[in-house]
């Protein structure tokens, strides 16, 4: 159990640029082991450099945009349950 004076070490502000630049190292490490190994692709366009990475990427960035939009369409009225 986490004591009121002791709160960890993610709460503190001033980690926040090292988990930062932790986490951009670690993607740049693992986008450059790409150049380290053959692939053998179905398709031409999966022999580009990070093609994987980069087509996630932009398919998480569709998803969090489709959910906003379909937000909208689903929400209902802040006392729906209420009544």
């Amino acid at each position: 159990m986490v004591s009121k004076g002791n709160q960890g070490w993610f709460v503190d502000p001033r980690n926040g640029r090292q988990i930062f630049w932790g986490l951009f190292a670690v993607c740049l490490l693992l986008a450059l082991s790409e150049l380290l190994y053959h692939k053998e692709t179905h398709f031409r366009w999966e022999s580009w450099f990070d093609f994987h990475g980069f087509y996630g990427f932009v398919c998480c960035v569709f998803l969090v945009l489709a959910a906003k939009e379909l937000r909208k369409l689903v929400k209902r009225d802040e006392d729906y349950y209420d009544r």
